[in-house]
């Protein structure tokens, strides 16, 4: 039996717990990583899910896709400026084989974490799930997998929260993405030379950008159940220009229709409307934000993307330590990255490291850990 199928069996046999596409169903039951919390979702999912996520101080970031077969880090494509064919290459290379669900959510445990994130689509537009609005995905490579599914699916056996990354204000594929010509931030690469792939002038419509993104987020939402959150990210584009031009609150409200429990942010704040504020390693307001707030740090020195010239140079337990308690001084959740190699597999550097600190968490606890 394949894997695809494999899977497809699993979820029909989830008594509910993930849908398949075409499904459009309100979430009834209290997901596995509410529990305790069973009867104020009943109440009110929302407020019980941003609840939870007040006390659940701990979660694992993945940063996986076709960057991870070049190990320079996610951000290759723009910073080498590599043409979008060229780029696409990667995909037929892209097998994924070592990616294993039930090891990262066991390890994820291990760690005493009490959720997930994953890089559904990152500025380079690669999707790991098995999207209907393009080819530039996973189940379309050698892999034929889809990896959100498969993570999802353990996060809901096993008691995770899962929370979906999604690169929102940039991307570098799509032609009708944000244009360099109209914005900043990181918009596109400064290719020297013209990318054809690209949509220039009048022939470039930012709406048809928002289409997509709109089609996807709610494709995530009702292809996958429970969700936790959406987590979106490439703020500084929308922020060089007029943001509201992304009418990101139109994809709030759609996302809150959709599934209420499911909590939507957006990096440091785009709107206010955010039910979370997820600044990375610190939070530079002087005053506190009046939300929840998660600090999101990466177990590589520098890059969030698997960086292969920073083997042997990964953080230390003293070091995980160090950002647990940095947050708890907010106090703010840490939101903890890693950058799986090519292969899927999750570095080993990394499970050393995230091991050590569950077993200190577990000895200690976690008051112990802060004041230690």
């Amino acid at each position: 039996m394949n894997r695809k199928r494999f899977l497809e069996l699993s979820l029909l046999g989830s008594a509910g717990a993930m849908l398949l596409p075409g499904c459009s169903v309100q979430n009834t039951t209290s997901p596995t990583f509410l529990k305790g919390y069973e009867s104020d979702f009943k109440k009110d999912p929302h407020q019980a899910t941003l609840d939870w996520f007040r006390e659940a101080k701990y979660g694992l970031f993945i940063h996986y896709g076709l960057y991870s077969l070049l190990g320079r880090g996610e951000w290759v494509q723009y910073n080498e400026k590599i043409h979008v064919a060229e780029y696409a290459k990667l995909k037929d290379r892209f097998t994924a084989e070592k990616f294993d669900a039930d090891f990262i959510t066991d390890l994820a445990l291990e760690a005493g974490m009490k959720y997930i994130n994953i890089t559904t689509r990152h500025h380079d537009s690669f999707c790991l799930w098995d999207t209907k609005y393009t080819d530039f995905k996973s189940t379309n490579s050698p892999a034929k997998r889809d990896l959100v599914g498969e993570l999802t699916l353990q996060c809901e056996k096993k008691g995770l929260g899962m929370f979906f990354y999604y690169s929102h204000g940039r991307d570098w594929r799509h032609p009708h993405a944000p244009n360099n010509d109209k914005w900043g931030g990181a918009a596109r690469p400064k290719y020297k030379e013209t990318e054809p792939y690209y949509k220039y002038g009048d022939e470039h419509h930012l709406e048809n950008y928002l289409e997509f993104m709109s089609n996807q987020v709610d494709e995530l939402l009702e292809m996958y159940s429970p969700v936790a959150g959406i987590w979106l990210d490439g703020i500084g584009t929308p922020l060089s220009g007029d943001k509201h031009a992304f009418k990101s609150q139109e994809l709030y409200d759609l996302i809150r229709n959709k599934k209420t429990e499911v909590l939507v942010s957006y990096k440091q704040g785009l709107l206010g409307t955010e039910d979370f504020l997820a600044p990375e390693r610190k939070y530079e307001e002087d005053n506190k934000p009046g939300k929840p707030l998660e600090l999101c740090d990466h177990l590589q020195k520098r890059a969030w993307g698997y960086r292969k010239s920073e083997d042997g140079n990964h953080k230390s337990k003293e070091d995980v330590i160090a950002m647990i308690k940095k947050a708890e001084s907010y106090p703010a959740n840490l939101l903890l990255n890693t950058g799986p190699l090519g292969s899927g597999e999750i570095h080993p550097e990394d499970v050393k490291v995230l091991r050590e600190v569950g077993q200190e968490i577990r000895e200690k606890g976690w008051s112990g850990i802060i004041n230690s």
